[in-house]
């Protein structure tokens, strides 16, 4: 009989420790036991383009500082490095979502690097929000991939009419990065723009191109050089761009030189030295005109931590954080299926870089900003609404 009962005990301390598991595993899955949430972070942090994710993390660590909590939860980030490369984005990306098991990821500076997520966040309906990735094809038929940066049809357009109306150019050449979506699809846009703003099908005079990583570029700007065009645009990474344009005052090449948002970054200055004064560039964002409430708070509280101006890397990095936080308050959840539903709403948010509204297709709204590089540093020149 005593054998009988303690079999019986025995059974019931078993069957009553595994429902104890099975509520506290559905909990844990639900968020409900957890006092944390995480947002994933993948960026460039080595590797090519190690500057500007650097000072986009800057930007997102800033924000977190500011805000970290929301729903009564602490916020925590989960910071991986995606080393420039496609292959290693994805593998952040895969990372972030299956072993750290975050809410949401933002990232990456590099439209490509942000497009090797861009299936795997789809899949895994993880939503992801870009700070400067700027080419169309990010959030094209992703439901699960936002920005808070404008895009190249808009930026290559900003950059033609620059060229066009403020520099009376009436031909152009371009010179890309052939590895880089961003510097194919940003130069595709500005000649579409040029050859509409000056009625002319021969307004570009020569399309060059080379490889992320290459030094010497003597052989495209000799072809560039034969055809003495009025303006060159030449948008890429900051570090072979101030290459390039070093080498084109040596060879005697003195047009202007325009580029898009990349060259926002103290090395193309220390790289491009005395070579890349007057050069023209568009960008997302200056802390030389404030645009909203927000940015001067940005601002100061970016100058008091890292005690230095704000970039428009960082300063998309704090958006990007804060829009996240804005959709899992109103969700009401760190579900990312309802994070998701929330941002796709986002209208009239109030960033740092401006206010914020997200198209159909996830894609911010919002003005560009044209800077000019004057006595070694980066000097704001104008702003340009979109239409």
């Amino acid at each position: 009989m005593k054998k009988k009962f303690g079999l019986l005990l025995l059974i019931f301390v078993l069957v009553a420790s595994s429902l104890v598991g099975c509520s506290q595993s559905q909990d844990t899955s639900s968020g409900g036991s957890s006092d944390v949430i995480k947002i994933g972070v993948f960026e460039p942090m080595t590797g090519a383009n190690a500057a500007g994710g650097q000072m986009t993390v800057e930007g997102i660590e800033l924000a977190n500082e500011a805000r970290g909590e929301v729903l009564g939860k602490k916020v925590e980030l989960v910071i991986v490095d995606n080393k420039s490369d496609k292959v290693e984005a994805a593998n952040a990306a895969s990372r972030l979502i299956e072993k750290d098991e975050v809410a949401a990821i933002i990232g990456s500076y590099g439209s490509s690097l942000s497009m090797a997520a861009g299936d795997i966040v789809k899949k895994a309906e993880v939503p992801a929000v870009g700070c400067s990735p700027t080419n169309p094809l990010v959030t094209l038929n992703n439901d699960y991939y936002f920005r808070v940066c404008f895009i190249d049809p808009f930026q290559g357009t900003v950059m033609a009419n620059y060229a066009v109306n403020d520099l009376g150019a009436k031909t152009a050449a371009v010179i890309q990065d052939v590895t880089q979506d961003y510097s194919v699809g940003l130069s595709k846009y500005f000649i579409d723009a040029f050859k509409e703003l000056t009625g002319d099908e021969n307004s570009i005079v020569e399309i060059s191109s080379y490889n992320t990583g290459d030094q010497d570029f003597s052989a495209q700007l000799t072809n560039v050089k034969a055809k003495n065009p009025d303006v060159i645009f030449a948008p890429g990474n900051y570090g072979e761009s101030a290459l390039l344009i070093r080498q084109a005052r040596d060879l005697g090449i003195d047009a202007p030189i325009l580029g898009g948002d990349t060259w926002e970054s103290p090395e193309f200055l220390s790289i491009g030295g005395d070579s890349v004064e007057g050069i023209v560039f568009s960008t997302h964002f200056t802390a030389e005109s404030p645009v909203t409430d927000v940015s001067k708070v940005f601002l100061d509280a970016y100058r008091e931590k890292f005690d230095k101006e704000a970039n428009a890397f960082a300063a998309l990095g704090y958006d990007a954080y804060m829009v996240i936080m804005d959709a899992i308050e109103k969700a009401g959840s760190a579900d990312p299926k309802a994070i998701r539903d929330e941002l796709a709403k986002i209208e009239g948010f109030v960033g740092a870089t401006g206010n914020i509204t997200l198209d159909e297709n996830g894609d911010a709204v919002k003005s560009a900003v044209i800077n000019k590089v004057e006595n070694g540093e980066f000097v704001y020149l104008t702003t340009v609404e979109p239409k």
